[in-house]
């Protein structure tokens, strides 16, 4: 039997024991991999967290706390991160090392408080404190010295937050009451000035704003009961404590009321961050109005902890820190905590060397911030310059008015400085205004401040040699040498630089700016060598720019005739934009002419019968790709729609016809003028019986007007008069008078003839329909004397 459950069990402890290497083979790999992109990428910030996730899960402390170190160089760890080393140090806590690690524990809490505003990390640090601290526990002299020095801190850095403060209020007070608690009975005065310490945390919890403010006093109104005093505990009242304490509680009680809405929205958790955020801001805005910088300070620091990395209120944060506090010493922290929550943010690099050279810091500590700023990565060149240039000017300034002088502290650091800027700079910002001004700044203190003119010539010459066709950067270097009295030097630029090309009218320019500079500085045997040098080349650069006007103008001319001679002539077709009217009536002229069966008394304007007709905005949408070859509609099965609305579009046609059905092409035409309707479509149809129905819709309305509906006729037969049996063209149609009579505007086609229209007379005679003869003059003569 014991066989059987062996052998039953062993199978089970091997799957186990197999599982669990598995497990931890993959663990080791995943550990391996993480180390591995903490590494090679050591700013991601998101791969220090799961390292350090997964060495505190697999439980290995001492490359936990090599990671942890070697993130909290880079980057502030959260409360959260701070409590959870902090435990994990506790846990190790031996009594050999006893003194030691508490002090290591301690310094990590100090470390913790100092990167984000937590009111429970402080409470974890005060119970540490208490708890683990020999000198504190025994509640010796120095002990509570050094946790009374605590508690202060931690009220100055988060006891008037509303929502959380009083957790540090009441632990003050217990600590206290522990105090008196621990002293002899026999000590009374002790014990009264001790009861008087906790009264006094009691009135000052109660005069500012917090969560719970009638717990508070009913609290302090219990403690009074149990020392003596007897108010009424349970009332909510003030009429029964100090007047003092009464009017400090209703202030605070009315700064209460005012916050509200603002405490509501910023600790609400189902807002998007964005929201909040700007909750938080508004209520920043509405501290300042109050006027309280500790209270701004305090909301500031709560944003922080909730957005760290929010670049915007770091500027907004520190910009109102410069102008309350500027050189206070406690800054110096917090322009350290945002360089390193953001260090992509030029400004604040720049805040920050500013605020050392303000609260007189060493040259050590200005020298690591800015080597510390080129380190990072910015979005734009111009926060490099102005980090460049805030060195400069912190060096500029010290040179100038320090008293005293560290050693080695000379001109050669700016020059240093310069020279790294422009290696740094330069390739990003060739022939920019930025790399004159760093180039302009580096040459004027060469000259005034190291008293070396040599030097500023060669800052010149050096931006030169790769910017020379700057015009600014001549004139720069001109300026310089006119300053300092050198006339002769500024005269030998102004001939380097007069026949070299600038962009824009900057060749004219210094041409222009030597004769005036010869005016003011030179003799008139310098004026008469100017000019003769300067008039050859202005005439050359005006001669110049006349050239390339004429190019212009000649260019534009001939992308117009082109234009004219492309559009000049066009057939109509469905993407043409307007109707082709090439001489309508010249060409009727020259048939009329030929074929001499058909003359007008008098006309002036006449149109041909194979004139197309307009396009139509569908044709627009369609247009073939090659303008030579164009679609040419038959028109065999299409209506001609008239008095069309102008403001009618295809659409409004295609769903005019729709229960017609069979609708193709439709084609609106338009004038080649004013690129308007006419009035007057195309409509094509699939076959007869859809254009037979669609006939039948004539007069109906569409969009306020009646349409007039026909069948288009593109062959233009007509059938005369009965027993006539003319044939006549659209363009040679007769009114009764026996003139052609013409249709429409006689700058546009007349419409083809139309099956609705009704034939016109022809006041020409015989049964045959046919053309009349010529009479000869005898018949003429005939006729004549008949009328007479």
């Amino acid at each position: 039997m014991e066989e059987t459950l062996i052998d039953a069990i062993e199978p089970n402890n091997i799957s186990t024991s197999d599982s669990e290497s598995d497990d931890e083979a993959q663990t080791a790999q995943d550990l391996q991999t993480l180390a591995s992109e903490v590494s090679s990428n050591p700013a991601n910030y998101d791969a220090h967290v799961q390292y350090i996730t997964a060495l505190r899960k697999h439980g290995d402390l001492d490359k936990l706390r090599l990671a942890r170190e070697a993130m909290n160089e880079l980057f502030p760890l959260t409360p959260a991160m701070w409590q959870q080393w902090a435990n994990d140090e506790i846990s190790l806590i031996s009594s050999s090392g006893y003194e030691s690690e508490v002090s290591m524990i301690e310094k990590l809490y100090e470390r913790g408080v100092s990167d984000y505003m937590s009111v429970s990390l402080w409470c974890d640090y005060l119970n540490f404190i208490q708890k683990y601290d020999s000198s504190v526990r025994e509640f010796s002299p120095t002990g509570i010295l050094k946790a009374r020095d605590l508690f202060e801190r931690a009220l100055i850095a988060c006891g008037l937050h509303i929502a959380e403060g009083s957790k540090l209020w009441e632990a003050y007070r217990s600590f206290e009451e522990s105090v008196v608690n621990s002293m002899d009975d026999t000590k009374l005065e002790s014990k009264e000035k001790q009861v008087q310490r906790i009264r006094n945390i009691f009135h000052r919890h109660l005069s500012i704003p917090h969560g719970d403010m009638t717990s508070t006093l009913l609290t302090y109104k219990a403690w009074e009961y149990e020392h003596g005093n007897t108010p009424d505990v349970n009332s909510s009242s003030t009429d029964e404590i100090s007047p003092h304490v009464a009017s400090a509680y209703q202030k605070a009680l009315d700064m209460l009321s005012v916050r509200v809405d603002f405490e509501e929205k910023i600790v609400q958790s189902d807002v998007l961050d964005t929201d909040r955020l700007q909750s938080f801001m508004a209520y920043l805005k509405f501290e300042q109005s109050s006027g309280d910088p500790a209270r701004v300070k305090s909301l500031y620091e709560r944003a922080i902890t909730e957005y760290p990395v929010a670049g915007d209120l770091w500027i907004d944060y520190t910009n109102y820190l410069n102008k309350t506090l500027k050189a206070d010493k406690t800054l110096r922290g917090i322009f350290n905590r945002a360089t390193r929550n953001c260090p992509w943010i030029g400004e604040l690099w720049v805040r920050f060397m500013l605020y050392l050279e303000r609260s007189g810091g060493f040259e050590k500590d200005l020298c690591d911030v800015f080597e510390r700023s080129l380190q990072c990565t910015f979005s734009t060149i111009d926060e490099y310059v102005d980090i460049f240039l805030t060195r400069v000017d912190g060096l500029r300034r010290r040179i100038l008015f320090a008293k005293e002088l560290d050693d080695g502290f000379d001109f050669s650091l700016i020059r240093n400085t310069f020279q790294r800027a422009c290696d740094y700079l330069s390739p990003q910002l060739k022939n920019t205004s930025s790399l004159l001004q760093i180039y302009n700044y580096w040459a004027r203190l060469e000259s005034n401040l190291g008293k070396d003119v040599t030097a500023a010539r060669g800052v010149w010459e050096s931006l030169l040699k790769n910017s020379g066709s700057m015009l600014e950067a001549w004139q720069g270097y001109i300026s310089m040498e006119t300053e300092m009295g050198h006339i002769n030097e500024a005269r030998s630029l102004y001939k380097r630089c007069y026949s070299k090309r600038f962009s824009g009218t900057g060749s004219e320019d210094i041409c222009n700016l030597w004769i005036r500079f010869e005016r003011e500085f030179g003799t008139l045997e310098d004026f008469d060598n100017a000019l003769q040098k300067v008039s050859p080349r202005l005439q050359e650069l005006q001669l110049f720019r006349l050239q390339q006007e004429s190019k212009n103008i000649i260019s534009s001319t001939d992308h117009k005739e082109d234009s004219a001679k492309k559009n000049k002539g066009e057939k109509r077709k469905p993407s043409s934009d307007a109707p082709n009217e090439e001489s309508p009536a010249k060409r009727q002229k020259v048939k009329a002419q030929n074929k001499g069966s058909v003359k007008p008394n008098k006309v002036e304007n006449t149109v041909t019968p194979t004139d197309p007709p307009a396009r139509g905005e569908d044709d627009m949408k369609t247009k073939d790709p090659t303008p030579e070859k164009f679609k040419q509609y038959t028109d065999q099965c299409t209506a001609f729609v008239s008095n069309l609305n102008v403001k009618a579009n295809s659409e409004d046609l295609r769903g005019f016809f729709s229960d017609v059905g069979g609708v193709g092409a439709i084609r609106i035409l338009m004038d080649k003028f004013t690129k308007k309707s006419r009035g007057l479509a195309y409509v094509d149809f699939c076959d007869d019986t859809h254009l037979e129905a669609a006939v039948a819709k004539n007069k109906q309305m569409l969009l306020g007007k009646k349409l007039s509906i026909a069948r288009s006729d593109p062959k233009g037969k007509r059938k005369g008069p009965a027993g006539a049996g003319h044939k006549t063209s659209t363009t040679e149609r007769q009114g009764e008078d026996g003139n052609l009579k013409l249709k429409g505007r006689n700058t546009f086609a007349v419409p083809r003839a139309l099956g609705w229209s009704k034939p016109t007379s022809s006041t020409s005679s015989g049964a045959g329909g046919g053309e009349e003869k010529p009479k000869s003059n005898e018949e003429l003569r005939k006729l004549l004397l008949n009328k007479t």
